[in-house]
């Protein structure tokens, strides 16, 4: 997700005392509207849990504790961990997973309202996530991030690559030719194009369409354009007004790079790099994580580019 505040729009983020079950547009702030992302945004968490959730918000919640002691159910407090949304009540997603740790000896039964072992225990400071790995964890989770883009921790990379931001294409002249990486949103091939494929990336400025011609896409880069996630495309601007294009005469599937983007000594997030045949549905959802690491197994980081004919 890029910079929404550019455009007026502010984007909050999902969170347990002021998230419902879709996206909601909250109070108008100078003369705009900021948009309340909703929990349907997170893999594989359940409308009932965020049912009974809401019903029991009559105040504002100010520990895990009582959300579990709602009705809430242990697996579904682990997906707004990680989805980092218990941000009002002081945990980012590392320490409520770790908060959540203790809930699973939580006295029931005739021993309810007895005190868990676990609150006898010395508190345990966590290392800090970087942002980063904050960003990658929440598109691991709900596909997005409302605190940064991907391509932004490595833009310096790219520039010493003459790799320009998407938001620079606007500043050249047509006929330049151009370097310009991003994640891929969106592949197709209309039938009555001719075996052309279009092609729109994302980075942390905004967007960028691509024309690949059927020669090149068929005989040369087909791997590349449909293994990347991230791809940097070397081509010729096409600008007629206000529509700009990037005609491709080179392209490179640069996703290495997103994998260097968590912190060295801690658990890798699998990046998959597969086909749109091979690839799963995306909602494939591992519960096992390492709370030291405050990592949960993906089977795929980035969400999947949306293929059209």
């Amino acid at each position: 997700m890029g910079d929404a505040t550019k455009h007026n729009v502010e984007v909050k983020p999902i969170d347990i005392n002021h998230s419902y079950w879709d996206n909601i547009l909250e109070e108008k702030v100078n003369n705009y509207c900021a948009l309340r992302l909703g929990f349907r945004q997170i893999k594989g968490i359940r409308q009932e849990d965020i049912t009974i959730l809401v019903d029991a918000r009559t105040k504002l919640f100010t520990s895990i504790n009582e959300l579990l002691g709602a009705g809430v159910s242990i697996a579904a407090l682990e997906r707004l961990a990680d989805a980092d949304a218990f941000r009002s009540v002081g945990f980012d997603r590392r320490q409520a997973l770790w908060e959540i740790t203790a809930l699973h000896d939580n006295p029931v039964a005739i021993f309810k309202g007895q005190q868990s072992e676990s609150k006898s225990e010395n508190n345990v400071k966590l290392p800090q996530l970087s942002l980063s790995e904050h960003v990658l964890h929440g598109y691991a989770v709900t596909s997005l991030s409302v605190k940064a883009h991907p391509v932004s921790f490595i833009r310096e990379q790219l520039s010493m690559c003459n790799v320009i931001p998407t938001g620079d294409l606007i500043k050249g002249n047509d006929s330049d030719i151009v370097r310009v990486a991003g994640l891929i949103l969106v592949r197709q091939r209309p039938g009555t194009a001719g075996g052309i494929c279009f092609i729109t990336i994302e980075d942390e400025t905004g967007n960028a369409n691509l024309v690949v011609f059927k020669n090149l896409f068929e005989n040369i880069y087909r791997k590349e354009i449909l293994q990347s996630k991230l791809l940097m495309v070397e081509g010729k601007l096409q600008k007629e007004g206000e529509v700009i294009h990037v005609i491709v005469q080179h392209c490179e599937n640069w996703s290495k790079l997103l994998r260097k983007l968590t912190s060295k000594n801690k658990d890798e997030v699998s990046l998959s790099i597969l086909s749109p045949r091979d690839e799963n549905d995306g909602t494939r959802f591992s519960d096992k994580h390492n709370t030291y690491g405050g990592w949960i197994k993906q089977e795929k980081l980035f969400p999947e580019a949306r293929n059209f004919k």
